[in-house]
């Protein structure tokens, strides 16, 4: 398996040097926050829920999020710490509204420091970058909050078995791969490994930027 393109030594703070900030998590910044602040408010998010970001980068979601949320409402974590503070400083209309005690590095999926007042979690665009082994990592690492009723994650897709060996072309037009970023998995692992973790996953029909797949998980 090759490893993350973000795992590199010097990555984070070079393209933060440069100004990079938008530009590392994926580009298409704007349509893609729009988007997840969609599928946030499709599921029924409310204000006063308490929402944990995973692998949130520079804020693409938390700059919307964050004015919609109670104070204090909005988590996130991601490897890079300075790369959500950058957002911190540059892409919140108002800081003040966002503690950057909330803002928490990790690169393990573990969670800590994150309150178990979570109800709802998103990571988006994270997986398709890493290994089936850390999505079953942090949904089992996720079954520690006792009020989280929904995690939506995206991924993408191979068609079927045979296809999963090779280069998969998605709808969007990027090429996924099975043995390096961006991954593609099966549909039947992907329920079979959130089983095993407790959750049973839905498949959301819709739209997403790259031609990702939206899956919600609930306790199985």
């Amino acid at each position: 398996m090759t490893a993350s393109p973000y795992t590199p030594p010097g990555f984070y703070d070079n393209a933060l040097a440069e100004g990079r900030h938008r530009s590392i998590v994926g580009g298409r910044w704007d349509e893609t926050g729009r988007a997840q602040m969609a599928i946030l408010r499709d599921a029924g998010v409310q204000p006063s829920d308490y929402l944990l970001d995973i692998g949130a980068g520079s804020l693409r979601l938390g700059c919307k999020a964050v004015p919609y949320l109670d104070p204090g409402h909005y988590w996130a974590t991601d490897a890079s710490r300075a790369l959500m503070l950058a957002g911190h400083a540059q892409e919140l209309e108002d800081p003040a509204r966002l503690d950057p005690a909330q803002l928490i590095e990790d690169a393990g999926f573990g969670f800590p420091g994150v309150p178990d007042t979570i109800t709802h979690a998103i990571a988006f665009a994270v997986f398709p970058h890493l290994t089936a082994d850390h999505l079953e990592t942090a949904l089992n690492g996720l079954t520690r909050f006792p009020r989280l009723g929904l995690v939506m994650f995206t991924v993408f897709l191979a068609p079927d078995a045979d296809a999963a060996a090779g280069k998969v072309r998605q709808p969007d037009g990027v090429v996924t791969h099975p043995g390096k970023p961006p991954y593609h998995v099966l549909e039947a692992d992907l329920h079979a490994l959130a089983a095993r973790s407790g959750w049973a996953l839905t498949r959301q029909d819709r739209m997403l930027p790259r031609g990702q797949v939206l899956f919600e998980a609930c306790r199985g």
